[in-house]
């Protein structure tokens, strides 16, 4: 064979595969459609579908565009939303395969992510997200590193209400990173997690390191919510609190650490320039005036008048299966803020990951218990009492 004929051979054998690949890239998207719409509508209580996908071969992805999956009542066959986003992306993440480990990562453009009345129950939404879950594996067989949400929104919708409530956190960002730990860093709570939102003029801002492999949730995360108009919040304290609000910006500062099942933090809320009964209500019912007067008392006689805020602090710790709120420490903050020191409209630094540990080695007894019994005596009595030797 001369060498013009293996010139010749070789350039039809580069022609060929070349017309392979473009078919290939012209019929998979249709395959691949096929079958996500299959596994959508065939989904256990849910329906859903996919408009189009885009194939990037080049970077190992593809994008399922204009999806959306809907509650389907089991006796009535109604259909309610979800989820939907305009793009889901699912890929390989490049710089995490540079380092030895073959992960992907997840994108979602504009989702919004629906919750109704009576569905919005911690069981409901924990099977949801397990469904949930269980789909987007159907999508994306490697385990996820990287998790991204752009100009999201979460909705509490109540359609039976009068007014209709659609209680909406929008402009969701999220960005979770390092979550099969891939950098392997060994610090304790190895992935960073940031997130913000707003929320009828308020804006949340939200902070997390977790280790997403541990057997138990193990994770230190603060949280603050800055400036909500609680005006513009009216439809939902009409319906759910019976009263409305006339003026008054609302803050919520949290922090929380978890480790092999036991947690600690607190929930501190603040009411500023608070007004609920006023002019505006001359044509509210007899009774919603004077739950409204009540509801207003109570926020003059807790108010800070040098802040102008009511505002409390609830520590929350325990284990999972056994949570403790103090009550009466919640009252306590309600009185000092009102009458002794107004509570700082920020996060206090006193939560992390080491606070777990103090708590669980906290010695619990009582005073009797601690006057009369040696410490070590009553660690031993724990224990015994546990069925530890």
């Amino acid at each position: 064979m001369s060498t013009n004929d293996k010139k010749k051979k070789r350039i039809r054998v580069i022609l060929i595969i070349i017309a392979v690949l473009i078919i290939v890239r012209a019929v998979l998207p249709y395959f691949v459609l096929r079958y996500a719409n299959k596994t959508l509508a065939e989904m256990d209580g849910y329906y859903g579908h996919v408009e189009d996908i885009d194939l990037s071969l080049y970077r190992g992805a593809y994008q399922l565009n204009d999806i959306f999956i809907n509650k389907v009542d089991d006796k009535t066959d109604k259909q309610t939303d979800f989820f939907r986003s305009k793009v889901v992306d699912l890929s390989i993440e490049w710089r995490a395969l540079f380092r030895g480990a073959i992960v992907g990562e997840l994108l979602f453009e504009t989702p919004v992510l629906t919750f109704t009345k009576d569905k919005a129950d911690p069981g409901e939404v924990a099977g949801d997200t397990s469904d949930f879950r269980k789909v987007l594996k159907g999508f994306m067989p490697l385990k996820i590193n990287r998790f991204q949400i752009r100009n999201g929104s979460i909705h509490y919708v109540d359609q039976t209400a009068k007014p209709e409530v659609d209680l909406a956190l929008k402009n969701v960002q999220v960005l979770a990173q390092n979550l099969t730990n891939s950098d392997k860093n060994e610090s304790e709570l190895p992935s960073p997690v940031k997130a913000t939102a707003s929320l009828y003029e308020g804006e949340l801002t939200f902070n997390m390191q977790l280790n997403a492999l541990a057997e138990q949730p193990a994770f230190d995360l603060n949280a603050e919510l800055k400036n909500t108009n609680l005006v513009l919040l009216n439809d939902y304290l009409k319906v759910y609190g019976n009263f409305d609000i006339n003026k008054g910006r609302f803050g919520l500062y949290t922090e929380f650490a978890a480790k092999q099942g036991s947690f600690t933090g607190y929930v501190k809320p603040l009411i500023k320039d608070l007004d609920v009964v006023g002019p505006e209500d001359k044509d509210d019912k007899f009774f919603d005036k004077v739950w409204e007067g009540v509801v207003g008392t109570a926020g003059v006689v807790f108010n800070n008048i040098k802040k102008d805020q009511v505002g409390t602090k609830v520590p929350i710790k325990g284990t999972f299966d056994d949570p403790s709120i103090s009550t009466w420490q919640a009252i306590g903050q309600l009185i000092r803020n009102a009458f002794i020191q107004a509570l700082m409209p920020a996060i206090d630094n006193q939560v992390n990951i080491s606070s777990v540990d103090e708590e669980v080695n906290k010695d619990k007894r009582n005073l009797i218990q601690r006057i009369f019994t040696p410490k070590d005596k009553g660690k031993k009595e724990d224990k015994e009492g546990k069925g530890e030797k």
